[in-house]
């Protein structure tokens, strides 16, 4: 065996690095396994070693017991037939835990650590399962989590409060560090109520998917990302707090349809939304607000304005089903995945303006869009699929995108104005 393969004071060290990284040393903290007194073997020299390097196994040996102290060590005998009887260091041995903490450089965060879990324990005994299995997180969360932890209470004490978040009389939360933390309070809350692993584990799943759902590729997930449903929101209305209604925006087209005194660019809550009764027959749906804005007057038409994967308020208005629904989006992989997402509550929708001949006619205004999609798509059309897959593919170039605002105006207007 090499003297390069021998293990060092640093490697050592890098062992019980492990240990700390992984949360095992702080977690013996809390829960002692009986692994301590802990012995860790050393790779050593070989007889065949101490005789065509001894002066090497020398230094090797001296480095061990150099640093010795808050570990001992074992030695074994080596080498009787060839160089002589040797004893040289065979395992290194941590009597405590907190000897080994000490080794790595970390009693100070260890020391933190009993204070930090110390409090959990006082608010209540439960928590202490869960910093037993996150006493990383709670070292890197450190006072915070005990205003976790207070949330978590309360929550346990008042299951449906019929608040907003914003009146939680709590102190150092509002609704930010809720929106930052609501993970890790789920995770204290299921402690309290089950003291289980099982019941956290289901909570800590429904939280990660909360955090990935905006970008859950095939999935209609995009359409609950808007104001209002946004995991936030779902996760203030999944513990029974108040949330602030949806909104959208929309402007009348048709000069001659009366609304609100006249008013034409008007935002109602998605549930009035839901229930308009207009004499329109033509719905024009645009992520970009200039777009919106610039749209021309068009008889029985309304122009919806969204905010990317923004629509969720076309899935409950059922009178959209009546009517022609046009989406104009930005040519690139999300734009075609916003579209895809829209389908799954109105499949009649339509594009307009995600053709690869406005594509190839703008060539100027090509953009680089930052991160395509790759989601498998199952509701568009053989054209929209074939330009989707040509844009995944770079056929166009690297990660060819054309945003609507980037368009002719000209040429956009050709595609709204009318038949006839």
């Amino acid at each position: 065996m090499p003297a390069e393969s021998w293990t060092s004071v640093a490697g050592l060290r890098a062992l019980s690095l492990k240990a700390w990284n992984s949360g095992a040393l702080l977690r013996e903290l809390l829960e002692p396994s009986g692994a301590y007194p802990r012995r860790r073997p050393l790779k050593r020299p070989t007889a065949a070693a101490l005789l065509s390097d001894y002066a090497a196994a020398q230094r090797w040996a001296a480095e061990l017991f150099a640093g010795a102290g808050a570990y001992e060590l074992e030695t074994a005998e080596v080498g009787r037939r060839t160089v002589g009887s040797n004893r040289i260091p065979a395992a290194a041995v941590f009597e405590t835990v907190e000897d080994e903490i000490a080794f790595v450089g970390k009693s100070r965060e260890a020391a933190r650590f009993r204070e930090l879990a110390s409090q959990l324990g006082e608010l209540d005994p439960q928590l202490l399962s869960w910093a037993a299995r996150r006493p990383l997180k709670l070292l890197e969360l450190g006072s915070d989590a005990l205003t976790a932890a207070r949330v978590a209470i309360w929550l346990q004490d008042n299951p449906e409060p019929g608040i907003y978040v914003r009146q939680l009389g709590l102190p150092g939360v509002h609704t930010k560090f809720i929106e930052r933390h609501r993970q890790v309070i789920d995770q204290l809350l299921a402690a309290l109520r089950s003291g289980s692993n099982g019941g956290e584990l289901d909570v800590i799943a429904e939280a990660s998917l909360e955090v990935a759902e905006p970008d859950m590729a095939g999935s209609d997930a995009g359409l609950e990302n808007s104001a209002g449903r946004t995991p936030a929101a779902r996760y203030a209305r999944r513990h029974g707090f108040l949330h602030p209604p949806e909104l959208v925006r929309f402007r009348i087209l048709d000069p001659s349809i009366p609304a609100l005194g006249g008013a034409r660019d008007i935002t109602v809550t998605a549930e009035a939304f839901s229930a308009l009764q207009l004499p329109v027959h033509t719905v024009i749906a645009t992520e970009n607000q200039v777009n919106f804005l610039a749209l021309p007057e068009r008889p029985g038409t309304l122009a919806l304005y969204g905010a990317g994967y923004g629509f969720s308020s076309l899935r409950d208005a059922a009178w959209l089903r009546d009517c022609e629904v046009l989406y104009w989006g930005d040519i690139d992989t999300h734009g075609f995945r916003i579209l895809d997402q829209l389908r799954a509550a109105h499949p009649h929708v339509e594009s307009v303006l995600m053709d690869e001949e406005t594509l190839l006619a703008h060539r100027e205004a090509w953009t680089a869009e930052p991160s395509p999609s790759r989601a498998a798509l199952t509701r568009l059309t053989a054209e929209e699929s074939m330009l989707y897959e040509a844009l995944g593919n770079d056929t166009y170039g690297s990660a060819v995108r054309l945003e609507q605002e980037l368009i002719n105006w000209e040429w956009a207007l050709d595609r709204f104005r009318p038949a006839g």
